[in-house]
């Protein structure tokens, strides 16, 4: 593994789900404001 591809692996390692859980937070509050 070279130098570039344990950084990009460890920030998609944390990046989707964090990107996942805030995709599903704005779904969720704009659904309880819009009804």
């Amino acid at each position: 593994m070279n130098r570039t591809a344990l950084p990009v692996l460890a920030w998609l390692w944390v990046g989707l789900p964090l990107a996942y859980g805030l995709v599903e937070l704005i779904r969720k509050v704009t659904a309880l404001f819009t009804g």
